[in-house]
């Protein structure tokens, strides 16, 4: 199956899309649960596209989320071993004028800066994190607060998300959702199309517009 299509704008999540960072993700939350006596498997299941302060209200509502989560982006902030950009990331980053693309992610901006520096790739101009909306994805207020100040109407934002919660923000919101990766391969409920990873996607701007399409297929 071809796919193409046309955008005023494209928003990026982070983790997993632009930069590899699931082994970072994975040793910080195991730690933290075990430290508690938890399911460390299942705080890494429910962490995928959420923020840290929602994962704590679903696994463990007795704990005092503001606290725990101000631990775990402690860690966040300054754990960037083995941090690198994803393939194709850079590229596409470089592709799309500096007006048109954004970064929305479920992590903190100062986690996001720090992740984005350690991988070699550029800030955004416009960058949400989790302290930034009221809910957090599968809520799509991220996606649409990104559209708006970009001054970009929802339909025409194309989202790239590699998590069923991001999947699911970017529809709630009337937006595309480009999936990467394994947990939206076989979604087309949640995406318009999906690729591996963005060394997979072509990308181009003109006349305000950016065109993004499957290799092969634009």
């Amino acid at each position: 199956m071809t796919w193409s299509g046309r955008y005023d704008a494209v928003l990026f999540d982070l983790d997993g899309v632009l930069v590899d960072s699931l082994d970072v993700i994975e040793r910080i939350l195991r730690e933290w649960a075990q430290g508690h006596g938890l399911d460390a498997g299942r705080a890494v299941e429910l962490s995928h596209g959420r923020r840290d302060i929602d994962l704590i209200g679903l696994l463990a509502p007795h704990l005092d989320a503001e606290a725990e989560t101000a631990r775990i982006v402690e860690r966040e902030e300054h754990d960037t071993a083995g941090l690198r950009a994803m393939p194709g990331a850079a590229d596409a980053l470089a592709a799309v004028p500096a007006k048109a693309w954004a970064v929305v992610t479920s992590g903190t901006r100062a986690v996001a800066a720090a992740r984005l520096s350690a991988a070699g790739l550029p800030a955004p101009a416009l960058l949400l994190g989790a302290e930034d909306v009221p809910w957090g994805k599968p809520d799509p207020t991220g996606y649409l607060w990104a559209a708006r100040l970009l001054g970009v109407e929802a339909p025409r934002c194309l989202v790239v998300e590699d998590a069923e919660a991001g999947a699911r923000a970017a529809g709630a919101a009337g937006m595309d959702c480009l999936g990467v990766g394994p947990a939206l391969a076989d979604r087309p409920d949640l995406v318009r199309a999906h690729v591996p990873d963005l060394s997979h996607v072509r990308i181009s701007a003109e006349g305000g517009s950016v065109t993004v399409g499957r290799l092969g297929s634009c």
